[in-house]
């Protein structure tokens, strides 16, 4: 209660200024002008005058003009960004390669350029490993196809020693004759002789001989012709030879009838 003189007067002052500001504000709420021109043009609304005619579309739209494909130049090439310098570039390294990269480029290269001959080479071995190999098993059957069978009961040991001995006897009997003589009768002595012992080995080593002359047709040609003529030859002189000895049969049966007649008229 002792401070109730003091509040009023201190309430007093407060209470006359706020008359006075209730007495001076007025009663008619008071509006901001509007303008009348607008300083800044809309962003989106465009009024009608301001569209542009087609006529002045194309009054100042430029001729357009011919395009011409891009030349590529050597500098544009050196200049194309590779899959590897752009890795490069990624992790930190030079674009263009260090002189280390390029000795372990030239060794790489050599080395599968040296591969490549080293296996050219062992291709090339086992090629001719392979043809010997085929070679010497030719050959061992071949020797193998010209030997008799078991049973036939041919031997080769002793038939091939008559065979040997029989041309040696056609030689020493030929000795004396002419280079014609001496060449043939040795030769036809031995080939009679091993048609005689050995008639299976001799047949089969013909057939050899004349599978390798199948392969030469001039060969083939002349072996068939010569073949022919001592064919011919052999069977003309057996012809030969059986009308000589029916000859000989006949006037051997006519003398041993003349003989008998005559004894019969001398009794």
């Amino acid at each position: 209660m002792a401070f109730q003189p003091l509040l009023r007067h201190r309430a007093a002052p407060v209470a006359a200024l706020t008359m006075a500001s209730l007495v001076l504000y007025p009663q008619r709420t008071a509006y901001a002008e509007e303008l009348t021109h607008h300083t800044r043009k809309p962003i989106y609304d465009s009024p009608l005058e301001a569209t542009p005619s087609p006529a002045a579309i194309h009054a100042t739209t430029l001729n357009p003009e011919p395009v011409t494909p891009p030349v590529r130049d050597n500098q544009s090439q050196a200049s194309k960004v590779t899959p590897e310098i752009v890795a490069a570039r990624v992790l930190g390294q030079p674009a263009s390669p260090t002189p280390t990269q390029r000795l372990a480029e030239q060794i790489k290269r050599a080395r599968v350029f040296l591969h490549a001959q080293a296996v050219k080479a062992e291709d090339n071995i086992d090629a001719g490993l392979t043809k010997a190999l085929n070679l010497e098993h030719s050959f061992v059957s071949t020797v193998q196809s010209l030997a008799p069978p078991r049973e036939s009961g041919e031997r080769l040991l002793p038939g091939g020693v008559y065979v040997l001995v029989a041309a040696m006897a056609g030689s020493i009997i030929a000795r004396n004759r002419n280079i014609l003589l001496r060449g043939i009768v040795p030769v036809a002595t031995g080939v009679g002789a091993s048609y005689a012992v050995l008639p299976i080995t001799t047949r089969n080593v013909g057939d050899l001989i004349w599978k390798y002359e199948e392969k030469y047709p001039v060969i083939r040609d002349n072996h068939i012709r010569v073949r022919d003529g001592v064919t011919h030859f052999i069977e003309t002189g057996k012809a030969h030879s059986q009308m000589g000895y029916y000859q000989a049969v006949d006037k051997v049966q006519g003398v041993r009838e003349a003989v008998e007649e005559w004894v019969r008229k001398g009794k």
